[in-house]
This record gives C-alpha cells, sequence and structure tokens, in this order.
C-alpha cells in the first residue's frame, strides 16, 4: 500500500466517524478551528494533516487515533 492509498484510508475512516457522530463538515470545523473546505480536503484524501490535527479529530469525534488511521477498516 503506497502513501497515497493510506492517506485516502485515513481520510475514508475521519469521514465515517464524522457521520457516526452526526456532524457535518462545518460542525467538525468549527470544533477543532479550522475552515469547513479543510474538512472536505482531508476527508478526500487531498490534505495530509498534521499529528496535532489528527489528535484533534479524534477528541472532537470521540474516538481514538487509533480507529481514524486503522488501515484495516
Amino acid at each position: 500500500m503506497n502513501e497515497d492509498e493510506i492517506l485516502k484510508k485515513i481520510a475514508f475512516n475521519i469521514k465515517v466517524e464524522r457521520m457516526r457522530s452526526k456532524l457535518t463538515q462545518f460542525q467538525l470545523a468549527e470544533m477543532i478551528d479550522v475552515h469547513e473546505k479543510y474538512i472536505g480536503k482531508i476527508e478526500s484524501g487531498k490534505q495530509n494533516i498534521t499529528i496535532k490535527t489528527l489528535i484533534k479529530l479524534a477528541k472532537a469525534l470521540n474516538t481514538s487515533i487509533t480507529i481514524l488511521v486503522d488501515i484495516t477498516r
């Protein structure tokens, strides 16, 4: 699995967890203090994110980083 495939898998996991939390991209963006377009880019796998952003996402989505980065899902 190459880097782009891994990024897309993480992006998919973030989107799934956001939808499970019944949040819009706008709501999630407000929770972690970023623009909603940034969330869209993350979820489409077009935006590489920092560990700090990953931590914020996990907290906002009430999940663990392990779930977000699980490439076997």
